[in-house]
């Protein structure tokens, strides 16, 4: 008994000398690393690498940029599965312990002296964080002893939720996502709270080894892991069994998912990050910017459908090129959905493999594992192109067109059917503004960004043709003419140096049709009238007047040939130029940038555009404007603040903006933009474009509340064809568009502004009309250019021109 009573006491003095020398031992380490470890308080304050993204006005979004996939959340917007999963796989004692799990720790040492390995770890949720924020993943005992004293500094100056919360946003989980939200988009391509049991274990199973153990690189070592991890949620009791076999059950099926984009605008979307990158650096991408762009998302959706159906109207108009490919079929060593894997499809379209054919028609198996029918119906389009104006002839049966091994592309059709598709070779751009601001409301550099990022909107710079002729005539309202007056279209030839040597212009029919008024010359689109007028007035003062629209005068011809649209412009100046004759004669830089705000939610900048008002300036204000606009107030609660608005001030006279767009309202009424009445709208006006040879088709037109531009032509120039013309290739694109951006809205045709009379008039000679005169027609004049009866118009008719005279 003696003996034993000895043996304890020089046990527990053995044990408090232990104790002293382990605490002694701390204290020293803690005071030797102590001026190495980092202030916690940065922590409150940490800024994660959070990409750039990029949303549209209505909050939907649009593009993503950044190394770094990262979803940051609130602790709140963590489901309980998500929590309860993390705590099971990686430290079920966290809300326990202090920081540091000591039972974890001796049980780690304890099978490390017994095995020789290290088969359990003693490292908790809170030394992640420290290892994650501050320190290397050196595996020595100074970075350990570091990792555990500063893990007890977090737990003294964090919540744990705080902790934790910081430990789901930044851990690294694979395939470039870093914490939960961005695992749960890139491997099943959903937000957090809409994630099954199934991959909540599969992505709580990742941390331990994240590059070799996700489900797109291993599914294999995916299923075990999310297998360990359900294990240890039945064992903590937070699963039934039911629960843990139903998620076991479940197959490992995983792709890579790109971010989550709501509405397809990735030309704004590299225009924005363009910007960013310019103004902010490569910060730009890692600084958690949320860029709010003016773009509108259903008018978006609108113009990128009506784009690509444009032209895959086009394109089916000259005929089948064959398929994508054709391989050896049947082969019994390859299955279908192989076949299909080394092709991408285009956008709204599928890519499928002919695998059987009769006269009947083919089956199809699709890069998803279906298989369809194809009917002749389907492929009766499907004439062989021979050239751009020559087509075979048309399909009599399937096996015409298809055959065994053929790789193709095929469309859904809105009855659910499928149709032979074909990525179109001609390409696109379709920009809308409000005229109001000159907000860009919807953009569309081509038909697929992914195969071309030239941005056709800003960058492609063509001749315009005579959707540039407004300007021509506006000028000229400035320069004595009328919209009555009366202009010979006949034949002309000029000697001019500027055109190199002789140069006859000549209409597009080929015709001529003699004295015309104005405005019938510009619904008609007479080449020589527009011609004729702008010698008459001189191409100085032309460009004097055209430049305010925003157009360079450095970028205008100083010849005849700018009454034919011969400068090159990009199809976003044209809309920006057309927005002066929708908003009644006001210039408003186009933007598309609203606000950029820092990864705290602050508003950095803010776009502040001028903005076109007639009413404004009817009323004579005195004073600047001011609006209520909703702001935080300090407590963060919503409160009115006033800002100031800033208006565009007039470039062209209200009444010279009001005949143009009166005169483009006839181009449509019954000129060469009529295709466009079959949208039942009165308020409408707009101008065809076509250039030589057909190169480029062109339509531009607006109402009050909206401006839209659309252009087709091919990026190495070459011409569209015999008859695509403007009316035909551009604008039913542009009819397609409005039609949906204009649904619903009422008709809105801005009033006549005062100056401006309307009188009757002889159509043959553009002067007032004599009260028995049955062909006499309306027209307005500005007050102080009305013609008097009897009154020979002083430019009308003149005789044609043999050579050229001074021009300036």
């Amino acid at each position: 008994m003696t003996l034993l009573l000895r043996a304890l006491y020089i046990a527990a003095i053995l044990i408090a000398a232990l104790v002293s020398i382990v605490g002694v031992a701390s204290v020293g380490a803690y005071y030797y690393v102590a001026p190495e470890l980092p202030g916690v308080e940065s922590l409150k304050d940490i800024q994660l690498q959070v990409p750039l993204r990029i949303y549209t006005r209505d909050g939907r979004l649009m593009a993503e940029y950044g190394e770094q996939r990262r979803i940051p959340l609130g602790f709140s917007e963590f489901p309980d599965q998500v929590i309860h999963a993390f705590l099971a796989a990686e430290d079920d004692r966290f809300y326990d312990h202090p920081g540091v799990d000591y039972q974890g720790l001796v049980r780690a040492a304890f099978a490390l002296a017994v095995t020789g390995e290290r088969t359990q770890g003693g490292g908790t949720i809170t030394m992640q964080v420290a290892r994650n924020f501050f320190l290397t993943r050196e595996k020595t005992i100074s970075r350990k002893v570091r990792e555990i004293f500063l893990a007890l500094r977090i737990e003294r100056e964090l919540s744990k939720n705080e902790i934790f919360t910081l430990y789901l946003n930044k851990i690294f989980l694979g395939q470039r996502a870093y914490g939960v939200g961005a695992a749960a988009e890139v491997y099943f391509g959903k937000t957090v709270d809409r994630l099954s049991l199934a991959e909540i274990a599969t992505i709580a199973g990742l941390p331990k080894a994240p590059s070799r153990d996700n489900p797109v690189t291993s599914p294999e070592r995916a299923t075990a892991r999310r297998a360990y991890v359900l294990r240890r949620m039945l064992e903590t009791g937070y699963v039934d069994p039911a629960a843990v076999e139903r998620a076991s059950a479940t197959p490992m099926k995983s792709f890579l998912h790109g971010p989550t984009v709501e509405v397809e605008a990735p030309y704004v979307g590299e225009m924005a990050r363009q910007y960013m990158l310019d103004k902010y650096g490569t910060d730009a991408y890692t600084a958690g910017y949320v860029v709010t762009t003016t773009v509108d998302s259903r008018l978006q959706r609108a113009a990128v459908a009506a784009l690509r159906q444009g032209l895959i109207d086009y394109d089916r108009r000259h005929g089948y090129r064959g398929p994508l490919a054709r391989v050896q079929w049947p082969d019994e060593a390859v299955d279908p959905e192989a076949v299909l894997a080394g092709f991408r499809a285009a956008p709204g379209m599928t890519v499928g493999l002919v695998t059987s054919i009769d006269e009947n028609g083919a089956t199809v198996a699709l890069q998803d594992g279906q298989s369809i029918p194809m009917e002749l119906a389907a492929i009766a389009w499907a004439r062989p192109y021979v050239k751009v104006d020559l087509r075979g002839p048309a399909p009599e049966t399937v096996t015409d067109v298809l055959a065994p091994g053929d790789v193709i592309e095929v469309i859904r059709t809105a009855d659910g059917g499928w149709t032979l598709g074909q990525t179109p070779n001609v390409q696109s751009a379709i920009v809308a503004l409000d005229p109001s601001d000159g907000a860009v409301v919807a953009l569309s550099g081509g038909f697929d960004f992914l195969v071309s990022k030239y941005n056709r909107v800003t960058q492609a710079r063509r001749q315009p043709g005579s959707s540039f002729k407004p300007f021509i005539y506006s000028a000229a309202l400035e320069n004595g003419f009328t919209a009555a007056s009366i202009v010979n279209d006949a034949p002309v030839v000029f000697e001019d140096d500027t055109l190199e040597g002789t140069w006859r212009p000549e209409n597009y029919s080929q015709r001529f049709y003699g004295p015309t008024r104005l405005r019938e010359a510009l619904v008609r689109s007479r080449n020589l009238v527009s011609v004729r007028v702008l010698r008459q007035m001189g191409v100085r003062p032309a460009i004097e007047h055209i430049r305010r629209f925003g157009i360079p005068a450095a970028a205008m011809p100083r010849d005849l040939s700018l009454a034919l649209g011969s400068i090159s412009l990009a199809p976003l100046d044209i809309a920006d130029a057309y927005t002066v004759f929708a908003n009644g004669g006001y210039r408003v830089p186009t933007y598309f940038i609203q606000s950029v705000r820092n990864s705290q939610g602050e508003l950095i900048e803010e776009a502040d555009p001028l903005i076109a008002c007639a009413i404004c300036e009817d009323e004579a204000l005195e004073e600047p404007a001011q609006t209520n606009v909703p702001g935080p107030d300090e407590e963060g609660d919503e409160e009115q603040y006033l800002v100031e608005i800033e208006y565009a001030d007039p470039v062209i006279t209200r009444q010279n903006a009001f005949l143009i767009a009166d005169m483009m309202r006839d181009v449509i009424r019954r000129g060469t933009g009529r295709r466009a009445m079959s949208l039942g709208r009165s308020d409408l006006s707009g101008k065809t474009g076509t250039t030589n040879d057909r190169r480029d088709a062109w339509f531009s037109g607006f109402n009050a509340d909206l401006v839209a531009t659309v252009w087709v032509g091919f990026d190495q120039e070459q011409s569209l064809g015999a008859r695509e013309e403007g009316s035909r290739t551009a604008l039913p694109i542009w009819i397609d568009f409005m039609g949906e951006a204009l649904k619903g809205a009422s008709e809105h045709i801005p009033p006549k502004p005062t100056g401006l009379v309307t009188v009757r008039i002889s159509p043959e000679t553009g002067l007032l009309a004599r009260a028995d005169d049955g062909s006499a027609i309306f027209e307005t004049f500005r007050v102080d250019h009305v013609p008097e009866a009897g009154e020979e118009d002083a430019r009308s008719p003149f005789e044609p021109v043999e050579s050229g005279e001074p021009l300036f």
